[in-house]
């Protein structure tokens, strides 16, 4: 049965941990679906682990637009939620409204925004008011990577804990059906999660949050640039990957492949005929 807003919210009163994780792709998105993910996110961690870029302000609508067409076709029952991503909801409201569109246009089922800003809640507010769930997004936000000097853990003091509480419940108040927390203390996680009646989504945001989320190529050990410190790796299909093209590459090289049984032969009669 398709994954809802509803029903994620009906998660948090049961106390049913929520699952996301990232896709780009159909077949990423088929897999994880099939395996029971409550939500596929089309990230703009994009930029980074399929196109290259140092960081996610690279990555346009058009390219998220472009990836987010796949997935939507390799999930059955997750629900959908696409990045904006930078500058595609900043800049005005009606431009934000316009591109959220978009993404519903094409089958996802909701967007997601960074930022709890006066302007971002005013913005929140009008996608809500024209049917476009809102996913809202705070604590470490990469888009503001810059702002806030490198990958640092947001709310690691009792005031700035707060101050993520607060916006949390402005974005409830906005329209959000859920909040991702982003590198935030496990205690502030809590608090936060205690404080809002709608589910939070944690990353590195500790073990309270009503669910988790990484990127599908952290969990599988597929981007190996980097690894974040609260990331679990679940396989190494990067080395994986790297052994299976060598072992092709030593089996052309040496006349193993293909073999008899991977190949195509026409009938004795048909030889006949070439001779």
């Amino acid at each position: 049965m398709p994954i809802t807003t509803h029903t994620i919210k009906e998660y948090k009163k049961q106390g049913r941990k929520i699952v996301a994780l990232t896709a780009y792709d159909y077949s990423t998105a088929k897999a994880l679906d099939k395996a029971g993910v409550d939500i596929i996110l089309v990230g703009d961690s994009l930029a980074q682990v399929v196109l290259g870029h140092e960081n996610t302000l690279s990555v346009t609508m058009d390219e998220m637009l472009h990836h987010a067409k796949a997935v939507v076709k390799g999930a059955e029952n997750a629900m959908v939620v696409v990045d904006m991503p930078f500058l595609s909801y900043q800049v005005s409201k009606k431009e934000a409204v316009y591109n959220a569109g978009k993404c519903l246009q094409i089958g996802a089922n909701a967007v997601k925004l960074e930022g709890a800003s006066k302007n971002i809640l005013k913005t929140i507010k009008k996608m809500v008011d024209i049917g476009v769930p809102v996913l809202g997004h705070i604590g470490f936000t990469p888009q503001s990577v810059n702002a806030l000097g490198g990958h640092r853990v947001q709310g690691r003091t009792a005031d700035s804990a707060k101050k993520l509480l607060e916006e949390a419940m402005a974005l409830e108040e906005a329209g959000c059906f859920g909040i991702v927390l982003e590198l935030v203390p496990a205690e502030t996680a809590a608090l936060i999660t205690e404080g809002i009646n709608i589910p939070t989504i944690g990353i590195g945001a500790g073990p309270d949050c009503d669910g988790q989320i990484l990127v599908t190529d952290d969990l599988l050990g597929k981007f190996t640039d980097f690894k974040p410190s609260f990331v679990k790796r679940y396989a190494e299909l990067g080395k994986e990957t790297e052994n299976a093209v060598k072992n092709f590459i030593f089996d052309v090289q040496n006349k193993k492949y293909p073999q008899i049984a991977e190949s195509f032969f026409m009938s004795e009669s048909e030889v006949q005929r070439l001779k």
